[in-house]
């Protein structure tokens, strides 16, 4: 059984629950996570375009001029690359895959599009679909991401698996395929389902809690991460606030190479 996740935090979580967990997890973790919410979805996954992107996603110099990290994040894209060249051997060698997915944007993207991938293969494929809540005693624990698990609790979540039929696999390939035809620049998930918007989708957030007194851009990412649960990013936030500073429509009160440390507030 190989495991699949489409986040960096939660696959590694995943690699240490698996080594605990050898007879109830797979014997490998691979981890593909392509931002396929964001940018040009037509170009190919394992494309030059999409490892660029995300090195440009990531390196929004919030690091300053930091070498040794802006080295890591160019292969970043090429590492995931590597992994799905890993996932493809697997599947070439009949193992079995089990899929771990919620309904954030990039994860149900990551699943719909492995779905393509997927739809006419014999090997077994399994998929645990994060839970909204879970009940504890006297207490409703709600997850937004697998992100947020504790390593020793994977195995808790087996119970919530089941095996995809050709047939649904087939399903998520067609919704997939719809939102590749669409190729908006963001996919977001709305009453439960992933569909395509435009890129100035979530800037009202931003308009909701920037005022015209300064605020660190970093703080006022952390309000925004803290009081919407939307499965969005730091990153995401960050490269639209660069894109309101360029419109002029964000002013800059007090800069810094690193820009997740300026001021900024209303222009």
């Amino acid at each position: 059984m190989i495991e699949v996740l489409f986040g960096e935090s939660e696959a590694g979580a995943m690699r240490m629950a698996a080594r605990k967990y050898k007879k109830k997890l797979g014997n490998d973790v691979i981890c593909l996570a392509f931002l396929l919410d964001i940018g040009n979805i037509q170009e190919a996954v394992d494309s030059t375009y999409r490892k660029n992107f995300i090195f440009n996603f990531y390196a929004q110099e919030q690091w300053g001029k930091d070498i040794e990290m802006e080295s890591s994040l160019r292969k970043t894209g090429e590492a995931y690359q590597e992994e799905l060249d890993r996932f493809k051997q697997y599947l070439q060698n009949g193992e079995s895959i089990r899929i771990w997915y919620s309904e954030n944007p990039y994860s149900l993207c990551g699943f719909y599009q492995l779905c393509h991938l997927l739809q006419s293969c014999e090997n077994k494929i399994f998929a645990v679909k994060l839970p909204e809540h879970v009940v504890k005693g006297n207490t409703v624990i709600a997850y937004q991401s697998w992100g947020e698990i504790e390593y020793n609790k994977f195995v808790d979540f087996l119970s919530f698996q089941k095996e995809l039929a050709v047939i649904e696999r087939r399903k998520y390939a067609f919704i997939w395929g719809n939102l590749v035809k669409d190729n908006s620049p963001l996919r977001a998930v709305i009453n439960g389902k992933l569909v395509s918007v435009p890129e100035n989708f979530y800037d009202f957030l931003i308009w909701e809690h920037l005022t015209d007194k300064p605020v660190t851009e970093a703080r006022l990412i952390g309000i925004l991460l803290g009081t919407y649960s939307l499965g969005i990013s730091d990153a995401w936030y960050a490269f639209r606030i660069e894109y309101l500073i360029k419109q002029g429509k964000i002013k800059v009160v007090k800069d810094s190479a690193r820009k997740y440390e300026r001021d900024i507030c209303l222009a």
